[in-house]
């Protein structure tokens, strides 16, 4: 029914649902990299969706450490629970490529779920994908060691390698190469502990960096690790 921009907004990308009377209401805009599009505690409740570019999602402890909660790439959105309850931003966002976004207005935002009963179930959908993957981190963050967690933040962010078979043994890779100070951010600890985990990971043949590419050698043996770790410690 629209063939305005929004319309080329994953989120919103169905036949059925009229975006045009929400077109002029929200607004684009390029951002740069390292810029910060919401910070922690910020007061707005605008909804951003990803075009193009990549930025990561912090959250802060009181003390002032940084942990990385994840990256979002183009076709993902943030800022939806501001929209939803008005409350100040819980994580800060910044940029690490160029790119842009399109701005929505909490108002516009919750008239277009309430309209749409498509747009509602893909939010409920993602909140509830959400919830899991957030428990699961806190499981692990509770009951692993920080090897295991390692382990098991290696198999989230790796993708099947190329030309592979697809089986659980099948070699997987982290593209591009994450950094080791990036990794001791989303788990938890030292840039050094990484290090030093990497070196006995690389010991043991469980991983190899190639040009552009983390390869996880033994992906099945490292799930079989945290897994035994999750017993044991349940």
């Amino acid at each position: 029914m629209s063939s305005g921009r929004l319309a080329s907004i994953p989120f919103f990308k169905e036949p059925e649902i009229d975006l045009a009377p929400y077109e002029t209401r929200c607004h684009w805009r390029r951002f740069d990299e390292n810029e910060v599009l919401v910070d922690f505690d910020d007061i707005s409740t605008d909804v951003y969706f990803l075009a193009t570019g990549e930025v990561r999602i912090l959250n802060r402890t009181q003390s002032g450490k940084e942990v990385i909660l994840g990256e979002m790439r183009a076709g993902a959105f943030f800022g939806e629970l501001a929209a939803i309850d008005g409350i100040g931003r819980s994580a800060n966002v910044t940029a690490l490529t160029r790119g842009e976004v399109c701005v929505v207005p909490a108002a516009v935002f919750r008239q277009m779920v309430s309209a749409s009963e498509i747009i509602a179930d893909r939010l409920f959908r993602l909140l509830a994908k959400r919830v899991r993957e957030l428990n699961t981190r806190l499981m692990e963050h509770a009951l692993l060691d920080l090897r295991h967690r390692l382990y098991s933040e290696l198999l989230r962010l790796s993708v099947p390698r190329a030309g592979q078979g697809g089986d659980s043994s099948s070699e997987r890779v982290v593209t591009p190469p994450p950094y080791h100070h990036v990794l001791a951010a989303r788990i938890g600890c030292r840039r050094e502990q990484v290090t030093r985990e990497f070196t006995v990971m690389a010991g043991e043949g469980l991983i190899d960096r190639t040009r552009g590419a983390l390869v996880l050698r033994r992906p099945d043996l490292l799930e079989a690790r945290v897994a035994e770790a999750l017993r044991e410690d349940g």
